[in-house]
């Protein structure tokens, strides 16, 4: 791999000879706690990866102990002394963050080794797959200090729904591993030490899909959250799934199917069919 070390200190992104791309917050010694200098590299990591046709998979990860303790003390104490108009250019700096990763078109993980606290679990809500270790801790601690977690509130909610959101932002209690893949904040959890050959063992499944098709999946569950099905709906599903039937990697995964072969984008292994 060859990472990024413009900003060492901050983000670094790497991305292997398969198209799988690495971004990992790389502030251990601040327990990834983010800044303004965080989020600007994180969104221009996240919006180079989307241009890039060889990227296929995003993982999102952290060094350290922790996954993010949120927003970094430093960074809080510097916006507490902005007037409105700043605050809110720093905000939408953050939001806009927060939309570059959840627009990703390759499908995102996220990588979840320890705790991860107000924004961060907006950066893991944001993340198709969230997988994390069974130590891992989580909680939404923005109220305990005054302050909203409203940036991060669509994807929380997305993720979660409105109840337990409700509560999680009401509360500002901290959750375990088990209590947030029950509620959906993590799909699964396991111990530490298998973190990264499940996380791998995700990406293996996520290889073997056509990446037009998952790009087109992803476009399909945005645009059609929360929609009634009506004859627009109808319509327009009908025509997704008939340009993708004709299209060259459709065509191409119909064929090897038919022919019991594996299709070019595992690489010819057959068991990834």
């Amino acid at each position: 791999m060859e990472a990024d070390t413009e900003h060492p200190e901050s983000v670094a992104c790497s991305v292997d000879d398969r198209g799988v791309a690495t971004v990992r917050l790389q502030r251990p010694e601040k327990h990834n706690a983010f800044d303004d200098d965080m989020i600007a590299r994180l969104r221009e990591h996240f919006d180079r990866l989307a241009a890039d046709p060889a990227v296929r998979v995003v993982i999102l990860a952290a060094a350290g102990r922790s996954f993010s303790a949120g927003g970094d003390l430093a960074w809080m104490q510097r916006m507490a002394d902005y007037d409105y108009a700043d605050n809110l250019n720093d905000a939408r700096a953050l939001a806009a963050m927060l939309r570059s990763l959840k627009q990703l078109p390759q499908p995102s993980i996220a990588c979840v080794q320890g705790g991860a606290f107000g924004g961060a679990v907006g950066l893991i809500c944001c993340c198709d797959i969230a997988i994390g270790a069974d130590t891992a801790r989580f909680g939404l601690t923005e109220t305990r200090v005054g302050l909203l977690p409203a940036t991060i509130g669509p994807y929380v909610i997305e993720a979660l729904g409105p109840r337990w959101t409700r509560r999680l932002f009401l509360t500002a209690e901290r959750i375990d591993a088990q209590r947030a893949a029950q509620i959906g904040l993590l799909h699964e959890y396991c111990p530490a030490e298998q973190l990264s050959d499940r996380v791998e063992a995700v990406v293996g499944e996520l290889l073997a899909n056509g990446p037009t098709a998952m790009r087109e999946a992803k476009k399909l569950c945005a645009d059609l959250t929360y929609r009634a099905v009506d004859e627009a709906i109808i319509e327009d599903t009908s025509a997704r799934i008939a340009r993708l039937r004709v299209g060259d990697e459709g065509q191409e995964g119909l064929n090897a199917f038919l022919d019991k072969r594996a299709p070019p984008w595992t690489g010819g292994d057959k068991t990834r069919v």
